[in-house]
């Protein structure tokens, strides 16, 4: 009896013996998990306003004070004028007045059309001191046309008529002292006739194929500015097919 009892005992103690106890991590023994870190973005800056910058206002033109003929000639008149400038600056200047002129950039298409003749004039030009090659070309009558001035100039100066008239260009010979608008105008369709030029002018006619001249640009053997002008408007535009 005493053998059973001790093992009764035996099997007791081991049946309840507390099983040992596993760590479980709580909230306060837990690592707290790291945090993202945030970056914030800056705020766009406003672009800085502008400061108004204070400007003096500027005439469209200048207020002439006094004009005085100076000089009184055949084709032009110089004036001195005294004028506040745009700029609010007080000056004297010469000006020469002129009706203004026209320029005949006058082709012949006929023979070849690919390559067409230009009409150019030899003249002597005494404030040059030499002959120069030109584009003919004339004065306007008081309260003339244009167009009209240059079919009578183009008469007179070298027979020929055209049938075709278009402006190219209109500008000015020189603003710093004259006021002379030039205009050019192509004329094409030509037709021979007899030239009828002032007492004064010894006009020479000479005929070149356009390459041939735009050649003599490049060797610098025209000095003319109306000529100059000219040809290389209307070559240009004949490569770029606008003629």
């Amino acid at each position: 009896m005493a053998a059973h009892s001790n093992k009764f005992q035996k099997f007791l103690s081991t049946k309840t013996k507390p099983a040992p106890v596993k760590a479980v991590k709580t909230a306060s023994t837990a690592k707290p998990a790291a945090k993202k870190s945030i970056t914030k973005k800056p705020a766009a800056k406003k672009p800085a306003a502008k400061k108004a910058v204070a400007t003096k206002p500027r005439a469209a033109k200048a207020k002439l004070i006094r004009s005085k003929l100076a000089y009184k000639g055949k084709v032009f008149n110089v004036f001195t004028d005294t004028l506040v400038e745009p700029g609010g600056h007080r000056n004297t200047r010469d000006v020469i007045r002129h009706n203004g002129s026209v320029v005949m950039m006058a082709v012949d298409e006929r023979t070849n059309p690919a390559d067409p003749d230009v009409i150019l004039e030899r003249q002597y030009r005494h404030a040059a001191g030499q002959f120069l090659l030109e584009l003919p070309a004339g004065s306007r009558e008081p309260n003339e046309a244009p167009l009209a001035a240059a079919k009578r100039e183009l008469i007179e100066e070298t027979g020929f008529r055209a049938r075709r008239w278009t402006m190219l260009l209109r500008y000015f010979a020189s603003p710093g002292f004259l006021g002379e608008w030039m205009q050019i105008y192509l004329a094409r369709d030509l037709r021979e006739g007899t030239a009828t030029p002032e007492l004064d002018e010894q006009i020479e006619i000479v005929r070149v194929p356009l390459s041939q001249a735009m050649r003599m640009i490049a060797e610098g053997k025209i000095h003319d500015g109306k000529t100059l002008i000219g040809l290389s408007l209307y070559d240009a535009a004949r490569r770029d097919g606008r003629l």
